[in-house]
C-alpha cells in the first residue's frame, strides 16, 4: 500500500499573523514557482508546467495583499490555509517527478497525471469561494486571477499518450521474451536509448536500483501480486539490455547516478468517484460488472463470494437470487473504462487495455530475460577483460540473490562456476569478493553444492580466500560459503578433511570482526555435527578457539557454546574443556546471562561435559563458584529445553558414583589430534539459514 504523505502536507502553521502566514505562503508558493526555470521531470513535464504557471497567477494574489497589509476576512483566511497545503502537495508532487526514475513515471503515468488534476481542481475549487471583492484589487490583478479561474475550471485530465506507448513498448519487449524470443538489439537501443534517454551503462543500473527499492518498499502503486511481477519482469529486460548494449564495462562508483526514494504521493482525491462505478458489496470501483436475476449490478469478483458464502439473497434488495446466473454488464462496464481514461485511474476490466503483464506471464518473461542474461555474462567471465570479469561477477552475484530460479540457471550454466573458481585468485580485491559472494549465493542451492564441491580446485580456492582474502568482505563470505556447503552430511567430512580449512575458520573466529567471527562460529558449529570431526577439531585449535569466545563474550559467545556442546559429546573434548577452570566459568556466564537460546547451548555443554567427561571433570565443574547457583536458576526460571538440560546437570553433580573416565584429561595443552576415543553415538546435523550477499 502506498504510505500517506507526511503530516504537514495536511495542517497548516498556527499562531502567525495574516501578514506573516501571507509572506510564508509567498515564500513556498515561489519555491515552486522558480522550479519553472530549473530542472523539469523529463514526462509529466506539461502537467508540472502547468501547475507551476497556475501557482505562479496565485503569487501575483498574494504577494499584491502583501504590499496592501490589509487584514484578511475570516472566510480568505480559511481559503488561503487550504491554498497552503494544496502548494505544499505541490512542491512534493514535483519533487517525487524529479526524483523517480524513468521508466517508474512510465509506468504511473495515467496514475501521476491524475494527481496533478487533482490540484488543479482543489485549486478552481478554492479560487470559487474566495471573496476577491474583499481585496480591493487593482484591474491587472483582478484580470490574471479572473483568467486563471476560468482556465482551472474548463480544464481537463492530460495523459502523454505518447508517454503510454512507449510503456507499452517496453512491455513488448517483456512478452517477447514470454514466448521465448530474444528482442532485436536495435530495436532495444532505439526504445531505451534514443526515446527514453538511457545513454550509459550507468543510466541503465539506476533504473535497475529505482526499480528493485520500489519492490522492496512496496511504495506507490505496487499493491498487486501482477505489478510486482510486471516491475520484475521490466528489471530483468532492463538488465539484459544493459549488457546487450554496452557489453560488461566497468561503471565507477564516483561515475554512477545515485538513486533517491522520492517523497511519499498526496493521496488522490476519490470522492467524485461515481456511485454507480461502486460495487454495492466492496464499495470499490467494479473491475468486473455483472447482473444479477434481481436486476442489480456488483463486481464478479465480490458477489460471487457472496453467493460462495451460502448467500442466496441479493446483497442490496434482498430478494431470493434463484439460480444466481451471473450475465456481463458491457454498458457500466464502457461506462467505467472511459471515466478511468478521463480521470487517470488504472482500471483492470477485461474491457480496458491493459498496460501491464500478468503475474505468471511477466514472472516467466523474466525468467527468460535473465536467462539471456545469464549467458552474456558467463561469456564475459570466460573472455573479458579484468574489469568486465569483475563486473560479471557482480550482476551474478546480484541475480543468484534475488531468486531461486536465477540460482538454478547459473548453476546449470556450463562452466559458470568453474569461471568463478578461477576468478577467486584474482589480484582485483573487488572480483575476488564479488566471485565469492556469488559463490555462497549459488550454493544456497542444494545442486549447486554439489557442482562447487565437485569442482575441482573449488573448495581449496574457497579456503585460499578464507586464508588470505584481499578484504575482509571476501574471507567472511568464504567462510559463509563453507557453512553453505557443510550443510549437507556428506559434504562436511570433505570440508574437515581440506587442508588449512578449519585453521583458517579458527583464525577468522579469534581475529575477524564481529561478522567475520559469526560466520566463523556457525560454520564450526555446522562441521562439529559430524561424528568424525572432534579430532581435526582439536587438533586444528578449534576447540581452544571456542572456549575463548565463550570466555571472552565478544558477541559469538552462544554460538560458540553451541559448538562446544556438540564436540563435548566426544569424552575427550569433555575433558578437555571441562579441566579447564576459565571454560566453566565463560559457559556458567552464559547461562546466566544469555538469551533463552544461549541459556540452552551453555546448559547443554555443560551437561555433555560432566556426562561424557567422568567424575573427577563433575567434581571439577563443580567446584567453580557460581555454577550451582545458576544451575539452579535455570532449572527454575529457563526454557523447557533448559530446565531439563539444568536438571539433568544438577543430578550428575549431586552424584557420587561415576563411570570411569577412558582418558585422563590433560593438564595442560589442546593438541590432541593423535588420540583415538570410541564415541558412543552421533550428532545430530543442525540446519541453519544462509543469508544471501
Amino acid at each position: 500500500m502506498r504510505k500517506p504523505p507526511p503530516p504537514s502536507a495536511f495542517f497548516t502553521p498556527a499562531g502567525l499573523s495574516d501578514l506573516s502566514f501571507l509572506k510564508l505562503l509567498a515564500a513556498m508558493a515561489g519555491d515552486v514557482v522558480s522550479a519553472d526555470s530549473g530542472e523539469m521531470p523529463r514526462y509529466q513535464r506539461r502537467n508540472a508546467r502547468c501547475l507551476v504557471r497556475r501557482i505562479r497567477t496565485l503569487l501575483v494574489l498574494i504577494e499584491f495583499l502583501i504590499e496592501t497589509k490589509r487584514p484578511l476576512p475570516s472566510s480568505a483566511v480559511l481559503c488561503f490555509k487550504e491554498l497552503y497545503i494544496v502548494v505544499h502537495r505541490t512542491r512534493i508532487l514535483l519533487e517525487y517527478c524529479l526524483q523517480s526514475s524513468r521508466l517508474w513515471l512510465l509506468l504511473r503515468n495515467r496514475e501521476i497525471s491524475g494527481y496533478f488534476q487533482d490540484l488543479e481542481r482543489e485549486i478552481s475549487t478554492l479560487l470559487d469561494v474566495l471573496p476577491l471583492s474583499d481585496f480591493c484589487l487593482t484591474a491587472d490583478v483582478r484580470e490574471h486571477v479572473e483568467l486563471l479561474r476560468r482556465q482551472v475550471g474548463s480544464s481537463r485530465i492530460y495523459v502523454d499518450y505518447e508517454d503510454e506507448e512507449l510503456w507499452i513498448q517496453v512491455l513488448s519487449f517483456l512478452e517477447e521474451f514470454g514466448k521465448g524470443r530474444i528482442p532485436d538489439v536495435s530495436d532495444l537501443k532505439s526504445t531505451f536509448t534514443d526515446r527514453i534517454g538511457m545513454m550509459e551503462a550507468r543510466d541503465f543500473e539506476s533504473e535497475i536500483e529505482f526499480l528493485q527499492n520500489q519492490i522492496i518498499s512496496q511504495e506507490g502503486a505496487v499493491d498487486t501480486e501482477a505489478d510486482l511481477a510486471t516491475i520484475g519482469g521490466v528489471i530483468a529486460v532492463v538488465r539484459y539490455s544493459r549488457f546487450s548494449l554496452f557489453g560488461a564495462q566497468e561503471v565507477k562508483e564516483s561515475n554512477k547516478r545515485t538513486t533517491r526514494r522520492p517523497p511519499p504521493l498526496p493521496v488522490r482525491d476519490i470522492s467524485a468517484l461515481p456511485k454507480d462505478f461502486c460495487c454495492p458489496i466492496s464499495l470499490e470501483l467494479m473491475r468486473d460488472p455483472v447482473v444479477v436475476p434481481t436486476g442489480q449490478t456488483y463486481d464478479r469478483h465480490f458477489i460471487t463470494q457472496w453467493i460462495a458464502g451460502g448467500h442466496r439473497t441479493c446483497p442490496n434488495s434482498g430478494q431470493n437470487l434463484g439460480n444466481a446466473v451471473l450475465i456481463p454488464n458491457r454498458a457500466i462496464r464502457n461506462l467505467i473504462s472511459h471515466w478511468c481514461a478521463a480521470n487517470g485511474v488504472a482500471s483492470n476490466s477485461p474491457a480496458t487495455c491493459s498496460i501491464s503483464a500478468s503475474a505468471s506471464t511477466a514472472s516467466k518473461a523474466a525468467q527468460e530475460a535473465n536467462r539471456a542474461t545469464i549467458s552474456i555474462l558467463v561469456h564475459h567471465l570466460s573472455t573479458g577483460e579484468n574489469a568486465s570479469k569483475a563486473t560479471a561477477a557482480r550482476e551474478l552475484r546480484m541475480l543468484a540473490k534475488i531468486g531461486k530460479e536465477n540460482r538454478a540457471m547459473i548453476g546449470a550454466e556450463e562452466k559458470a562456476i568453474s569461471f568463478l573458481n578461477l576468478l577467486l585468485r584474482s589480484p582485483n580485491p573487488t572480483a575476488q569478493e564479488n566471485a565469492v559472494t556469488a559463490l555462497l549465493n549459488l550454493s544456497i542451492n542444494d545442486a549447486n553444492k554439489t557442482r562447487i564441491i565437485t569442482q575441482p580446485g573449488c573448495l581449496r580456492s574457497i579456503i585460499r580466500v578464507l586464508r588470505f582474502g584481499l578484504t575482509p568482505e571476501s574471507k567472511e563470505n568464504a567462510a559463509a560459503t563453507l557453512f553453505s556447503l557443510s550443510s549437507i552430511q556428506e559434504y562436511k567430512k570433505r570440508v574437515v578433511e581440506e587442508p588449512g580449512g578449519v585453521e583458517a575458520l579458527v583464525w577468522l573466529l579469534k581475529n575477524g570482526r564481529l561478522r567475520g567471527k559469526r560466520d566463523a562460529v556457525v560454520a564450526l558449529f555446522n562441521l562439529s555435527t559430524h561424528p568424525e570431526s572432534w579430532e581435526r577439531m582439536v587438533g586444528s585449535g578449534a576447540v581452544a578457539a571456542l572456549v575463548g569466545a565463550v570466555v571472552e563474550e565478544d558477541g559469538v559467545a552462544e554460538e560458540a557454546a553451541g559448538a562446544l556442546a556438540l564436540l563435548a559429546r566426544q569424552p575427550v573434548v569433555a575433558g578437555m574443556v571441562g579441566w579447564e577452570e576459565r571454560a566453566v566459568a565463560g559457559l556458567a556466564g552464559v547461562m546466566r546471562v544469555g538469551s533463552e537460546r544461549g541459556r540452552e547451548n551453555a546448559a547443554a555443554a555443560l551437561h555433555e561435559i560432566c556426562r561424557r567427561g567422568g567424575p573427577e571433570v563433575a567434581e571439577r565443574v563443580a567446584r567453580v563458584p557460581g555454577v550451582a547457583r545458576v544451575v539452579q536458576t535455570v532449572a527454575v526460571e529457563g526454557t523447557k529445553r533448559a530446565r531439563r538440560k539444568a536438571a539433568e546437570l544438577a543430578r550428575l553433580l549431586q552424584r557420587r558414583e561415576w563411570r570411569p573416565m577412558p582418558l585422563p584429561a590433560p593438564a595442560s595443552g589442546w593438541r590432541g589430534a593423535g588420540w583415538r576415543v570410541e564415541t558412543s553415538g552421533e550428532m545430530s546435523p543442525v540446519a541453519v539459514p544462509v543469508a544471501v550477499l
